[in-house]
């Protein structure tokens, strides 16, 4: 089976399971696909030696246009920003050190939680957005001092 045809095989999984995300690693690719709130699919296809790519609709974090050394971890949808769980402390902070893997915030969007992943190394220098606050897909969040963009 190709490549295509598993992504076309995990999709109709998706919407029979009524899944938001998905994510397969085989020794030849790793595919993570997530719905967003208007039930688009995003797509991340990783083929081992080749670096990960940032595709449109699927870019967690973007170069600041200011300084190529400060990367933007921006909202993946629309909905509410919070810096933590219900009665729980900040994800991070300024100053944190964060990674790829490092929840940084959830945006609450339809009553579901949805975390949301800093996708890159380096450490927040700015939190751009005041918890409970409603965002916009693609809006600047933090901001991460990284030389890994």
């Amino acid at each position: 089976m190709d490549l295509i045809e598993k992504v076309k095989n995990l999709i109709l999984l998706m919407n029979e399971n009524n899944l938001a995300e998905i994510e397969v690693e085989e020794e030849a690719a790793k595919i993570r696909l997530k719905k967003n709130n208007l039930d688009s699919i995003q797509t991340s296809i990783h083929l081992p030696g080749m670096k990960p790519s940032l595709q449109e609709g699927s870019t967690k974090y973007i170069t600041s246009k200011k300084d190529s050394s400060v990367a933007e971890v921006v909202a993946p949808m629309v909905g509410t920003f919070y810096t933590s769980a219900p009665g729980a402390d900040a994800y991070v902070n300024i100053g944190d050190d964060v990674d790829e893997e490092t929840v940084v915030c959830i945006i609450e969007a339809m009553k579901i939680m949805n975390e949301v992943k800093a996708e890159i190394k380096g450490k927040i220098t700015e939190v751009m957005v005041e918890n409970g606050t409603a965002v916009e897909y693609g809006q600047p969040l933090f901001c991460v001092e990284t030389s890994e963009v």
